[in-house]
């Protein structure tokens, strides 16, 4: 109740027009209406209603009392009523934990044929940044202020970020690089342009399917020179544009730096695309997870 209880039975007794009649609707002994009242006038300090030989008299103070303790009672169980659905609704928003590495354009992709299968689902945006303790802390703890979060993963990575992950799509590998590169100007590389370059690789270990890629390049392409970082952010891609370097990278960080350029390869090397989750999901993530897998079926 946002509002003094005493409001209702005041209305009550001004539309009923005796204490006795009021007493009736209410289910409650006229002393006790008589006692409300009296109340709720010490309270307010005005006199509500003149008791005469007649019978009651609302007061002007009570009159305008009434007009507006109508409004107030309303506006109070309307403001109730919105809490409620707002909690209602709450219960079908999944929080969406975005960076410039997980861009939530999937979701735009995905919206139209989530919603039908999902009416109420609503997705909330929430940005972080994209730090190696922030990677470790959010998706060890998914569920808590970030519910699902979309980007690349392998079995190993789930294992090590103790999470889980749906598979939307098989995303192959590209090389990024500075709008000024050499190979900046063409729409499709092959794994001969790349020889007698620097190209920067995740570490040995962090994925197979990089390690896989890492395995046939140092084996057939000797002349191309790989360098290993330990973290996908806006860094690398920084020190790659200072440097000239080449970056593996996928299709999905296009946005990631203006002067940098994500551009395909014809080799047949991809990784697990899709939607990170907790061990434990909510029932509104779970609700999602067999949405989006019946899509993508």
């Amino acid at each position: 109740m946002m509002y003094n209880p005493q409001l209702d039975t005041f209305i009550c007794v001004v539309e009923a027009g005796s204490f006795s009649k009021a007493a009736d609707k209410l289910y409650i002994s006229p002393p006790a209406v008589i006692k409300q009242i009296n109340s709720l006038e010490n309270n307010l300090g005005v006199q509500l209603f003149a008791r005469t030989h007649r019978g009651l008299v609302v007061t002007a103070a009570g009159e305008s009392l009434y007009q507006d303790a109508k409004y107030m009672v309303n506006y109070s169980k309307e403001a109730i009523e919105r809490a409620k659905e707002a909690g209602n609704d709450e219960d079908d928003v999944i929080r969406v934990g975005i960076s410039p590495m997980t861009p939530p354009q999937v979701f735009v992709e995905l919206w139209p044929r989530i919603q039908e299968q999902y009416p109420k689902v609503k997705f909330k945006l929430v940005p972080f940044e994209n730090t190696p303790e922030n990677a470790r802390e959010i998706l060890a703890n998914l569920g808590q202020n970030i519910d699902v979060i979309a980007g690349i993963f392998d079995e190993a990575m789930l294992e090590l970020r103790k999470c889980n992950g749906v598979e939307l799509s098989r995303e192959p590998f590209c090389v990024a690089v500075a709008l000024h590169h050499r190979l900046a100007g063409k729409k499709v590389l092959t794994p001969e342009d790349l020889k007698g370059e620097r190209l920067l690789m995740m570490r040995k270990g962090w994925s197979c399917y990089v390690d896989a890629l890492r395995a046939e390049l140092t084996e057939k392409y000797p002349e191309i020179t790989i360098a290993d970082f330990d973290f996908y952010n806006v860094d690398i891609f920084n020190r790659c544009e200072n440097s000239n370097d080449m970056l593996l990278a996928i299709k999905s960080w296009e946005s990631v730096h203006p002067l940098m350029k994500i551009l395909p390869v014809e080799w047949d090397y991809k990784m697990p695309y899709g939607l990170l989750y907790a061990k434990d999901p909510s029932e509104k993530v779970e609700k999602l997870v067999r949405t989006v897998e019946g899509i993508t079926k």
